[in-house]
């Protein structure tokens, strides 16, 4: 508890300081949000035996038509992107980048058309290095050319891969060599990275020279439809939140990886947990699922408001964790205005609902709740918790693998006889 305390404190001091400088590309002011292709549908390129699975064209386009059609535009899902596996094997006669002819026969630059007039934007992919983790082309040599080529296309994002890089120094000034060239083409292209995550396993990022380069960038391996890969995620996190949350912010973020709500892997406890930890960690929304099949609950989990606009918060400081408590976690974020965002995770995978009670004044160093706070909680289901003050406990119940969100907005002066019954501060022996 004392370690989680100074951590909350030294969060607090960084909050109050400028993050680090960010790719002046005027971009990503908030964490992008979008579809991306690749958890659910990988590379699947047999269009003859998967016709609705194939990654094509037309996939890109039903999936626009239900971005624009069914709500997900206006919650804020804006681009469609394409994974690996969209190109040719090789390049032109011209020795650029094209797409294979038979599952995107008008090519790229008709289907970003597409795209725009759905009021969406489009998102391609490429690698750093020789060829791609699919073995497709790679722009290591051509770093000019290909954004270019991206830019004559009207692509709006680019995730850049980081296989067959070769060196680190290789890599590192890949990456910063196609920053340059995207900002040169001057077309505004969100440019997301997989630099550290590469980097990784052989030395520790300098995230401050990654933030000038990348609008967001990867750290951990790719997210999979199991509730293993999200715990791994999140435990990745929490154990280096000392190096990483301090440089997120406006213009450059944290990438966790793809929100699979609404496939097959996770329960419904466990999908509230993915929406709710990303909302925390402010990290990119860019869902990899089927929206022609997805069901009611997780559409109206994907697409609650007051989530989004928590992922959102224009403050743009990240989450953490602040303490960890046997099966359950505390995490929490500061948002506007002296508001904050809080998870109540419960690890334990056996059994029933567990309560878990917690001081108010473990919240924002103790400032959260102090003079007074309105707590209401957001997931998994809407509820009022009422006013308390900053030594107040809180007990909430949350189901095995399971999440709940609240938000704690302070209240600046507020008579006593207002608050909540439970606010005055309860002796240890009631926790």
């Amino acid at each position: 508890m004392a370690a989680a305390l100074g951590w909350a404190v030294a969060v607090l001091v960084l909050a109050l300081a400028e993050g680090a400088d960010a790719l002046d590309n005027g971009l990503a002011r908030t964490p992008p949000m979008g579809w991306l292709h690749w958890e659910r549908f990988l590379c699947t390129t047999d269009c003859a035996s998967a016709p609705h699975a194939c990654v094509s064209e037309q996939l890109f386009m039903q999936m626009a038509d239900l971005l624009a059609a069914e709500g997900w535009r206006d919650a804020g899902y804006e681009y469609v992107c394409i994974d690996d596996c969209w190109m040719a094997p090789s390049r032109d006669g011209g020795d650029r980048l094209q797409p294979d002819t038979q599952r995107f026969p008008h090519g790229i630059r008709r289907l970003a058309d597409y795209v725009h007039s759905k009021g969406l934007k489009l998102g391609i992919y490429g690698d750093v290095g020789n060829k791609t983790c699919a073995g497709y082309p790679g722009s290591y040599g051509h770093y000019d050319l290909d954004a270019q080529t991206f830019a004559d296309w009207g692509v709006d994002l680019l995730k850049f891969d980081g296989c067959y890089h070769g060196t680190l120094d290789l890599l590192a000034e890949g990456y910063k060599n196609m920053s340059l060239a995207l900002n040169k083409t001057g077309r505004s292209i969100v440019y997301s990275c997989e630099w550290p995550f590469y980097m990784l396993p052989v030395q520790k990022p300098n995230y401050t020279e990654v933030k000038q380069y990348c609008n967001h960038w990867r750290n951990f391996a790719d997210v999979f439809d199991a509730w293993i890969s999200i715990k791994s995620i999140l435990d990745w996190t929490a154990s280096h939140q000392d190096i990483i949350v301090d440089v997120a912010g406006p213009g450059g973020w944290n990438d966790p990886d793809m929100l699979v709500i609404g496939n097959f892997g996770l329960s419904w406890d466990q999908q509230v947990t993915q929406m709710a930890l990303w909302a925390i960690m402010a990290a990119p929304l860019f869902m990899s699922n089927d929206l022609r099949q997805i069901s009611p609950q997780a559409k109206r989990l994907l697409q609650n408001k007051e989530v989004i606009a928590i992922n959102q918060d224009p403050l743009g400081k990240q989450g953490y964790r602040i303490t960890k408590d046997n099966n359950f976690e505390l995490w929490e974020r500061p948002l506007t205005g002296r508001a904050y965002a809080v998870a109540v995770v419960n690890r334990q995978e056996i059994g029933g609902p567990q309560l878990f009670t917690f001081a108010t004044s473990f919240l924002g160093n103790g400032l959260a709740c102090n003079p007074a706070c309105s707590i209401q909680q957001i997931l998994p289901t809407s509820e009022d918790y009422g006013l308390h003050n900053w030594v107040s406990f809180l007990k909430v119940k949350v189901n095995p693998t399971g999440t709940v969100l609240l938000k704690a907005a302070v209240i600046e002066e507020l008579p006593e006889e207002k608050l909540a019954p439970n606010s005055k501060k309860p002796s240890l022996d009631t926790l």
